[in-house]
């Protein structure tokens, strides 16, 4: 008898660890000194997990060229929050490839010797948001939690979540946690034509926007900085080329004879941005060296 009810009880003991490997797990604190920067990822358990970022881009704030008036303002809220002092979350929007996300990665090398952690996190995740604002809140360090090319569309669970986050929900805000994101779009969820025929006019002339605006607008309107770019001209396309031909070490007279390369290498792609730019520095380094 007792050799039966203690074989039941080591089978209901085994019973409770499958349980439990099931059901989802508050959210560990990963090992904070084995990088400067953490992926947030969900496993097919339901299980999430910080997981360290074994090799962090090295790129730094001198490599970004003709974003000088975004680079200041980005700069300037990252060193407040570092330095301890008030700062806003950010929302860096516009053209694709002209340095949105690049100069968050730029800030985090700049400032990590001070402090700075970065943790990002995809779109599908930010349900978790308060769960890895929890975890970060009790430490010492400041932390960026980066969402890259954000945008949703009706309905997505992680809207609502980012938008408590950031301003309204009942929780205090954590002074340790800023959120930057990037979008090609302004106000973060499609916008159609017909939108347009909710706003309402009064009678001394203003103009006011309907429901279905206003919610599209209020998720934007919560982050307090906002930093737009712009697609660049010939001349911004060829002094970034020149700028990263030089950080691969090419000659100078070689960049100058690069010239009419570079044009048609972006006029393939149809782009004069900063990553195509990259690119053909990269291609044109490789191929001279």
């Amino acid at each position: 008898m007792n050799e039966k009810f203690e074989h039941l009880i080591a089978r209901a003991a085994q019973l409770v660890d499958r349980i439990e490997a099931i059901l989802p797990q508050p959210l560990g604190a990963p090992d904070w000194n084995a990088s400067i920067a953490w992926r947030y990822r969900k496993r097919s358990s339901g299980h999430g997990s910080l997981e360290p970022v074994k090799h962090v881009a090295v790129i730094r704030l001198d490599d970004l060229k003709e974003i000088e008036p975004q680079k200041e303002k980005i700069q300037r809220n990252t060193r407040q929050f570092v330095e301890g002092h008030p700062a806003n979350n950010v929302l860096l929007t516009g053209a694709r490839g002209t340095g949105k996300s690049s100069l968050i990665k730029a800030c985090l090398n700049e400032y990590a010797p001070q402090g700075l952690r970065l943790i990002e996190v995809d779109k599908a995740d930010l349900v978790d948001l308060p769960d890895i604002v929890d975890v970060c809140a009790p430490r010492a360090e400041k932390f960026i939690v980066f969402c890259d090319d954000l945008s949703f569309e009706e309905g997505e669970a992680g809207y609502k979540a980012l938008k408590s986050i950031l301003d309204g929900s009942v929780a205090a805000a954590t002074p340790n946690v800023l959120i930057y994101a990037t979008s090609n779009r302004r106000h973060l969820l499609p916008e159609y034509m017909k939108e347009n025929l909710t706003y309402t006019h009064t009678e001394d002339g203003e103009v006011h926007p309907g429901e279905v605006v206003e919610e599209k607008i209020s998720l934007s309107e919560r982050f307090g900085l906002w930093v737009s770019f712009y697609p660049f001209s010939q001349d911004e396309y060829l002094a970034i080329c020149a700028q990263w031909l030089s950080h691969f070490k090419v000659p100078t007279d070689a960049i100058t004879a690069a010239r009419p390369e570079a044009l048609v290498w972006a006029l393939e792609r149809g782009s004069r941005s900063g990553r195509v730019a990259y690119q053909f520095a990269r291609d044109y380094a490789g191929r001279h060296e």
